[in-house]
């Protein structure tokens, strides 16, 4: 195996996972809301067997896909993205991260407040668009920090970038992430610019960035930089990972733009894993309960993997899953959905075999890792020699 491309479709989730109830989560079905939009046209993840998938039926099955297919449900206790990429490389969560429903905790806000020399305002789960709506105002006047989260594992700090401009900003992140250790140690620490003129006038930009809690252990992008193989990544992939087993890494500003640089990896000669997020499905349709939108973006995903796979060599694989679900029509909450995820394989080598359900996203990890002959101890198993 030369390169091998896995992409984290954010939040894609293909339908209610088991233990969904005691996540609070019913009757949820990503892929199946977006499936109800007449914005939905996906081809050639029909093609590939996306259909063929358990319980995904609905979307059209292929009497010959092209790819390998499987339904994963999530090991790790939690529906986040920390942990599901977690999993996914291999390292499978007994414990949730901490989550703050009535904000945090004076031991953390006083150490905070004394680093930073800011105020903080809010310190509740909030929308994030909500949150500068209603306290961007004050903000400003008083320089004070915005600070909120969500059904997540985060400690999320908003400011305008007039008041408080992005690399101030990220270093508040950084204060915080400092202090948000052992029983604190929330999944990610998240710095939310946004810009406006006021009266409840304000908008986020894309200068966001994420300070993530290091995995516990070894992940198989470590496995990948001890060999001395490209570890690439893409997006928000670097963040997630706090950096950890990551050789090379760039940002993107979008679903289209991580395309566009995933391409651009495509046309080089590396040896390895390039490892990419596409954030949009979760953060502006998932989460803004946008089925038309989410429909859309799966669209325009479906269109551009033709040009990824003309790129692929008789020794390159693409992968295509998610970390969780985020049901565009769920409307108890805002938050993301305890679903199960879809795994798609693709490539000149790949047996188009339906593996179908199976029990833990780090079987994603043990397969790449058998791939390339690296060690790597998770709770995933290998799928090599059922796919090849």
């Amino acid at each position: 195996m030369k390169r091998l491309f896995l992409i984290v479709l954010d939040s894609c989730g293909a339908g209610e996972a088991p233990d969904a109830a005691k996540f609070g989560d019913y009757n949820v079905n990503t892929l199946r809301s977006c499936a109800t939009s007449d914005r939905l046209c996906i081809p050639n993840l029909r093609a590939a067997g996306l259909g063929n998938i358990d319980g995904l039926d609905f979307l059209g099955p292929v009497e010959h896909p092209t790819g390998a297919v499987c339904k994963l449900q999530e090991a790790s206790a939690g529906k986040d993205t920390t942990i599901g990429h977690w999993e996914i490389a291999g390292v499978v969560s007994s414990d949730p991260l901490p989550t703050y429903p009535n904000g945090f905790p004076e031991e953390v806000l006083k150490p905070f407040r004394e680093a930073t020399g800011r105020g903080v305002l809010a310190n509740a789960p909030w929308s994030g668009t909500e949150v500068i709506n209603v306290y961007g105002d004050e903000h400003v006047k008083t320089g004070d920090l915005i600070v909120y989260t969500s059904a997540d594992s985060v400690f999320q700090i908003a400011a305008h970038e007039e008041v408080v401009p992005p690399e101030q900003l990220y270093e508040y992140c950084r204060i915080a992430r400092k202090i948000l250790r052992g029983k604190h140690g929330v999944g990610r620490v998240i710095a939310r610019p946004f810009v406006g003129s006021g009266n409840g006038n304000y908008t986020r930009t894309s200068n966001r960035h994420d300070f993530s809690l290091e995995p516990p252990h070894k992940t198989m992008l470590d496995a990948f930089k001890d060999a001395g193989l490209d570890s690439i990544a893409v997006g928000k992939i670097y963040d997630i990972f706090a950096g950890e087993g990551i050789t090379e890494h760039v940002y993107t500003k979008g679903n289209t733009d991580g395309m566009e640089k995933t391409l651009a990896y495509a046309d080089r000669d590396f040896r390895g894993l390039c490892f990419i997020n596409l954030v949009d499905f979760d953060m502006l349709y998932g989460h803004r309960r946008d089925i038309d939108g989410y429909a859309a973006a799966l669209t325009e995903f479906d269109g551009w993997l033709p040009k990824l796979m003309e790129k692929l060599g008789p020794e390159d694989l693409v992968m295509i899953t998610a970390d969780h679900g985020c049901d565009p029509a769920y409307t108890a909450t805002t938050d993301h959905t305890r679903e199960y995820v879809p795994w798609l394989i693709l490539g000149q080598q790949i047996r188009p075999v339906n593996l179908g359900t199976q029990f833990c996203f780090a079987d994603i990890a043990a397969t790449i890792c058998d791939l390339f002959g690296l060690p790597l101890e998770t709770e995933g198993k290998s799928f090599k020699d059922q796919i090849l």
